[in-house]
């Protein structure tokens, strides 16, 4: 990637042929994962009853679907090192390079999704919410999270063979499309799992199993003979452990202004695509700069230089175009489906101007947590993007309540 002339109509016209193939490979990925988070967001729009028939089951939804993406977009991030490093290789050896971060993958995702069930359960006690049972919880948690990864794992790991085939950026197009890919699949199983609580006695038995399978894997990866495995667990979890919990806290904010969403299901429609195109702008911006830090393009500084503003810049062009877009189709969706919705300029202002807010902490949270921890010798890989994208979900849900409360959308119409 080219130094920018001095002049500036020389260095926008430079700007434009460096970036313009990852321009065009990041807006197309995100314009795919916002549709199939449209998918995602029909979905949570049907499950208004069971949002009603199970109190404080909103608490766990982006958790479930944010730890989707943190733990495979962390997964990419790590795998597009590996190409960019030359480690990369299609082998079913769990030893190999791909191996040892797919069983990782695997550990984590047990682990984190029995402390998701707890965390949920603790969470609506604080926070004085009525609510399903902790057993409940933690069945929801673990058969819906196991079920989504299921699913996105084997997307993450086409992805990266893909990419590394035919020259894809994989920093840009991983992220969107992994987390896209972890929200149709993650609600769906979570609807699904939540069947088991109308059946007396199942839910106990389930959830006693199913936890303690969680805690051997996490004992497993802990202690894996595997020496990268056990890196990423001992890394990544304590990160997603923290993840979580501000996921979590992020559903007390939507919980608290349930009837909105109830009033104008056009709003849960919205809320997948919204949140994980925030969590994709975060996530292809850690990524990006933590495959630059690991091979000597840009320097960790206190205030970003050179590549770093490309990488800034570039993030906020895919934003202008990913939240119209998002605001347009969420209420086209949400209209051909006839869903309430408080019309489509309120709908599309509500996305650009939550959407931007929430960019600018994004590309602060991105940058930093990636400096900070290239800094502190840890691996930008396992901790910016889970880092990042947590805040992301706690900073743009509140950026989307604001948002709504902005342009004055109420309960009642």
């Amino acid at each position: 990637m080219a130094r920018f002339p001095r002049r500036a109509p020389q260095r926008l016209r430079a700007y434009w042929r460096a970036e313009a193939r990852t321009l065009r490979q990041g807006l197309a990925a995100l314009f795919v994962s916002s549709g199939g988070d449209l998918l995602a967001g029909l979905a949570l729009a049907f499950m208004d009853d069971s949002l009603q028939r199970l109190p404080s089951l909103f608490l766990l939804i982006p958790a479930a679907i944010g730890m989707r993406g943190n733990i495979f977009g962390a997964l990419g991030s790590r795998l597009s090192t590996g190409i960019l490093a030359g480690e990369f290789e299609v082998s079913r050896d769990r030893e190999g390079f791909l191996g040892q971060n797919v069983l990782g993958a695997v550990y984590l995702t047990l682990a984190t999704s029995l402390f998701l069930g707890a965390a949920a359960r603790g969470a609506a006690a604080a926070f004085g919410f009525t609510s399903i049972s902790l057993w409940d919880f933690v069945v929801v948690s673990i058969l819906g999270g196991a079920l989504g990864s299921l699913v996105v794992g084997a997307a993450s790991i086409a992805l990266a063979v893909t990419s590394n085939a035919r020259g894809w950026d994989l920093d840009s197009v991983s992220a969107p499309i992994v987390t896209a890919i972890g929200d149709v699949a993650t609600l769906p199983a979570l609807w699904a799992a939540s069947f088991l609580v109308a059946i007396p006695g199942v839910t106990v038995t389930v959830g006693v199993i199913a936890g303690a399978v969680c805690l051997w894997a996490t004992v497993r990866g802990f202690a894996s003979d595997l020496p990268r495995t056990r890196r990423i667990v001992r890394e990544s979890l304590p990160v997603l452990a923290f993840a979580g919990l501000v996921d979590v806290l992020a559903g007390t904010i939507l919980e608290a202004r349930i009837e909105h969403f109830i009033a104008y299901p056009a709003l849960l429609v919205m809320i997948p695509p919204f949140l994980e195109d925030t969590n994709a702008l975060s996530g292809i911006l850690s990524s990006r700069l933590a495959s630059k830090l690991h091979i000597g393009a840009i320097e960790p500084r206190a205030i970003p230089k050179g590549l770093a503003w490309v990488d800034i810049s570039i993030t906020f062009v895919f934003a202008t175009a990913v939240f119209l877009m998002v605001g347009i189709s969420a209420d086209v969706v949400a209209a051909l489906t006839g869903r309430a919705s408080p019309g489509a300029l309120v709908m599309i202002g509500i996305a650009l101007v939550a959407g931007l807010a929430a960019t600018v902490l994004a590309c602060g949270v991105a940058y930093y947590s990636a400096v900070a921890t290239f800094r502190f010798g840890l691996d930008p890989d396992n901790h910016g993007i889970p880092i990042s994208s947590s805040v992301m979900d706690l900073a743009g849900t509140i950026c989307l309540v604001a948002a709504i409360i902005l342009f004055g959308v109420t309960a009642h119409g």
